[in-house]
C-alpha cells in the first residue's frame, strides 16, 4: 500500500510541477507579448511623428522660399568690375 501510495505522490508532484512551470511560462509570455506591443505602437507614433516633420520641413522652405526679397539685378559699369578685380588680386598677394 506504501507503494500505491508514493506512485501517486510521485504522479501529482510531476502534475503540479508542469502546472507551475506551465503558468510561469504564459505569464513570461503574457510580459513578453505586451512589451512587444508597446514597441510596434511606439514605432507607429515615431514613424507618424517623422512624416509629420517632413510635411512641416517642406512647408517652411516652401514659405522660406516666398518671403525672400527678390534681388533686381543692376548692370555693373565696367570700371567697378575692373576694380574688383585689383581688390581680389591684392588680397590674393602675401604681405611682407
Amino acid at each position: 500500500m506504501g507503494e500505491l501510495m508514493n506512485t501517486g505522490l510521485l504522479n501529482i508532484a510531476s502534475l503540479a510541477i508542469s502546472v507551475i512551470v506551465m503558468v510561469i511560462g504564459l505569464v513570461l509570455w503574457f510580459f513578453v507579448n505586451r512589451a512587444s506591443s508597446r514597441t510596434d505602437e511606439q514605432i507607429e507614433l515615431l514613424e507618424a511623428l517623422l512624416d509629420q516633420q517632413k510635411r512641416q520641413n517642406a512647408l517652411l522652405r516652401r514659405l522660406c522660399e516666398a518671403n525672400e526679397p527678390e534681388e533686381k539685378i543692376a548692370p555693373k559699369a565696367p570700371e567697378q568690375e575692373v576694380e574688383e578685380e585689383d581688390d581680389d588680386f591684392i588680397r590674393l598677394v602675401a604681405e611682407r
